[in-house]
C-alpha cells in the first residue's frame, strides 16, 4: 500500500462501503503460499527465533537439573514477563485503559522486553489494527484464517496484506516508548538471558539452570501464553456480550493468559482496564493494575458504565431466547383462523368435540381422555361457552393449561372476542414474546395499512 493510501481518511464515502472494502478493492495481496514458494515466503527472522527457543527449551529440560529455587524463580519471572505484555503493552499502551506513573511505565517496558514480542510501538500498532479490523483481511492475526494461523502462523509466514491503518501517534510522543524502541535489542538480551541467568547464579549458584529454565523455558511459556490471546480466545468459549465477531470468554483461556481470556468482553469494551468484571473471575492483570493504583503507581482506571455493559449482556440473552423461541411451535395466528357463527359452532359440536373458551373454538378430541379432571367436565361443555369455568369458575387453570389449550384453536367465534384488548386471547407463553426490531416494524406497518384500509 502506498503512503498516500495509508494516510487516506477512514471515513466512508459514497463510492465504497467502508475502509476495508476500499483497501481490498484498490490493493492486491501477495500471491497465495504454495509448495513451490513456501520457503521464500517464510519470515526467516521469526522462524529462527521461535525455532531456537523451542529446541533449546526441550534440550534444557532434558539435560539440565531443575532446582526448586530455580523453579520458583522461573515461575515468578514468567509472571513478570507476562505482566509486561498484558498490563503494559496491552492494557496500558495499546488501549490506554489507565494511566501509569513513570516508574511503572519503565518497569512494564523492561518486563515486556523480556517476552521478546517486539517493541511497544510495533506491538501496539498491530494490536490496534487487530481491534479495528477484527476478522477481516486487514487484521494481522485474523482468526477466520484458522486456529494455528492466528496462534503462530502469522509470524512465520509473510503477511499476504499489510495490516490496516492504526494511529500510534500518541505512542510516538511517549518518552518511555521511544526509549524502549531505541534500546530494544539490548533490553532483550538483558531481560531474556542476562537477568534470569545472573539471579540464580548469584543467589544459589545455578547459572545454567537459570539460563535454561528462567530464560528459554520461561520464554517458551510466555510466548504461547500470549499467543493464546490471538488464537484460543477467538475459538474457545461463549459470547455473552456480542457474537458478530470471533472473540470468546472462557476460564481456560483466562488461566493460560493471565486473565486475558474474557475476550468477548474485552473486544466490546477495549478501553476498560478489566477483562473479567466479576470479582471471582480470574484476572491477575486486573488485580495487578488495581494494586498499582492503591500504591499510587497508576491512576484513572477506565471502567465502562455498568448500565451499558448490562445492555450488551441483555441483548445476547434476548437473542438466545429468540432463537429458542423460534424452535417452538406456537398457536396458529388468529387472523388465519376461520370466523364461525354461534349457530355453526353449535351445529358442528354435535358431530365433533368442540369447546368455546374466550372467543376461540377449540378441537379437544385428542384431550378428552387425558384431561386431569376427568372427561366428564369437558363433555359437559361441548358446544357451549366454557370461558367462565376455564378461568376460575370451576378451576383456575395453570399457564401450561392455557398454553396447551391455545394449540387446539380451530376457529374464532364471530363477535366473540376483541383481540386487541382482551388479554385472554394471548396464552401466557406468548405474553413475553421476544421480537426483533424488524418484526416489530413490519407489524407496525401492517397495522397502519389496516387502519388506512378501514
Amino acid at each position: 500500500m502506498s503512503r498516500k493510501a495509508a494516510e487516506a481518511p477512514l471515513d466512508d464515502s459514497p463510492e465504497v462501503d467502508n475502509y476495508v472494502s476500499r483497501v481490498l478493492k484498490t490493493t492486491k495481496p501477495l500471491p497465495p503460499v504454495t509448495r513451490e514458494n513456501f520457503l521464500s515466503e517464510l519470515n526467516w527472522f521469526n522462524v529462527a527465533i521461535l525455532t531456537v527457543v523451542h529446541i533449546t527449551s526441550v534440550a534444557g529440560i532434558c539435560c539440565t537439573k531443575l532446582r526448586w529455587e530455580t523453579a520458583l524463580f522461573s515461575v515468578f519471572y514468567y509472571y513478570i514477563s507476562c505482566l509486561g505484555i498484558t498490563a503494559g503493552y496491552h492494557r496500558l499502551w495499546a488501549h490506554r485503559s489507565y494511566n501509569a506513573g513513570e516508574f511503572l511505565q519503565y518497569f512494564l517496558a523492561v518486563a515486556g522486553a523480556g517476552a521478546v514480542q517486539g517493541s511497544i510501538k510495533w506491538w501496539s500498532r498491530g494490536h490496534r489494527a487487530h481491534h479495528r479490523y477484527t476478522d477481516t483481511e486487514l487484521d494481522p492475526y485474523n482468526a477466520r484464517e484458522g486456529f494455528w494461523w492466528c496462534h503462530i502462523g502469522w509470524m512465520l509466514i509473510k503477511p499476504r496484506r499489510k495490516p490496516g491503518v492504526a494511529d500510534v501517534s500518541d505512542l510516538s510522543q511517549n518518552k518511555v516508548v521511544r526509549w524502549q524502541h531505541r534500546y530494544y535489542l539490548i533490553l532483550i538480551l538483558v531481560m531474556t538471558f542476562a537477568v534470569p541467568t545472573a539471579i540464580p547464579w548469584l543467589g544459589w549458584g545455578d547459572a545454567l539452570g537459570g539460563c535454561m529454565y528462567g530464560g528459554f523455558v520461561r520464554l517458551l511459556f510466555v510466548h504461547h501464553s500470549t499467543f493464546c490471546v490471538n488464537s484460543l480466545a477467538h475459538w474457545l468459549g461463549d459470547a455473552p456480550f456480542d457474537d458478530k465477531h470471533t472473540p470468546r470468554d472462557h476460564l481456560i483461556t483466562a488461566l493460560c493468559t493471565l486473565g486475558e481470556g474474557h475476550h468477548n468482553f474485552h473486544h466490546q469494551f477495549p478501553m476498560d482496564y478489566r477483562n473479567a468484571i466479576k470479582w471471582y473471575q480470574y484476572d491477575p492483570t486486573k488485580w495487578f493494575i488495581r494494586a498499582c493504583e492503591k500504591l499510587g503507581l497508576a491512576s484513572h482506571l477506565k471502567v465502562f458504565p455498568d448500565n451499558e455493559v448490562r445492555k450488551g449482556q441483555l441483548t445476547m440473552e434476548l437473542k438466545r431466547m429468540h432463537e429458542a423461541q423460534e424452535k417452538l411451535v406456537w398457536p396458529q395466528d388468529s387472523n388465519d383462523l376461520p370466523v364461525i357463527s354461534w349457530a355453526s359452532y353449535v351445529e358442528q359440536s354435535a358431530e365433533w368435540p368442540l369447546i368455546l373458551v374466550a372467543g376461540f373454538i377449540h378441537d379437544v378430541a385428542s384431550f378428552i381422555d387425558e384431561h386431569p379432571g376427568g372427561a366428564r367436565y369437558i363433555n359437559k361443555y361441548l358446544g357451549k361457552d366454557a370461558t367462565t369455568a376455564f378461568f376460575g369458575g370451576i378451576y383456575g387453570h395453570s399457564n401450561a393449561a392455557h398454553n396447551l389449550l391455545a394449540m387446539k384453536r380451530v376457529g374464532v367465534l364471530h363477535g366473540g372476542i376483541q383481540l386487541a384488548v382482551d388479554d385472554k386471547a394471548v396464552p401466557p407463553s406468548q405474553r413475553l414474546t421476544v421480537a426483533r426490531y424488524a418484526e416489530l416494524l413490519e407489524h407496525h406497518v401492517l397495522r397502519v395499512d389496516k387502519e388506512v384500509l378501514v
